[in-house]
């Protein structure tokens, strides 16, 4: 598994688990064409380009198209890359039929595939070495979820951190883990 410093932009949730099976990253999904409502997103997603740079990896199709050049705008060039996924004509596994277009997007690329995107890319990566990361049970642990209480507790971590209200537990603990370790967390936590 690559772990990659920049945070990836991917479509929707199945891109996600598609990637996060290949690469150890922050992978962030736009949830389509709601990005364009969803103002706090977009400025977390400008935040993280600033702070580590993005990747953008959207399906090949006009859709993904309009969603790269949304998510892209106005961040300067030098901190976002760009993938980009070839014409694969076909049908994901969990759908019915083709979509519009007749093609693969990235949950239906082949993982080598997808791998080698990233490598002739240039993504900069290294090995993953995290041998202590945030857990679920950690955040179950500190009140986060499961718990009574847990979505205000919650909703306070994300205020504290300027993230949106409305990001995932596992968004949340992808960004945990690529700024702070599991102590840092923690100490946080009993601030909160």
């Amino acid at each position: 598994m690559l772990k990659i410093n920049e945070a990836v932009i991917v479509e929707g949730r199945y891109d996600k688990l598609k990637l996060s099976n290949l690469i150890d990253a922050l992978i962030i999904e736009t949830n389509g064409f709601q990005i364009f409502k969803d103002k706090e997103k977009i400025k977390f997603i400008r935040r993280l380009a600033n702070e580590r740079g993005i990747i953008i990896i959207t399906d090949s199709d006009n859709s993904g198209r309009q969603i790269r050049n949304y998510v892209s705008a106005g961040i300067p060039s030098n901190r976002i890359k760009h993938i980009y996924i070839p014409d694969v004509y076909g049908k994901e596994k969990r759908k019915n039929a083709p979509s519009k277009e007749g093609k693969l997007g990235v949950e239906g690329i082949d993982d080598r595939v997808l791998v080698d995107l990233f490598e002739k890319a240039g993504i900069r990566h290294e090995l993953s070495t995290n041998t202590n990361p945030i857990t679920n049970y950690d955040l179950f642990e500190v009140g986060l979820s499961g718990k009574d209480g847990a979505k205000a507790k919650k909703l306070k971590l994300l205020k504290k951190l300027d993230l949106p209200s409305n990001l995932s537990v596992n968004s949340i603990l992808s960004y945990l883990n690529f700024t702070m370790t599991r102590e840092e967390f923690y100490k946080m936590m009993e601030e909160i």
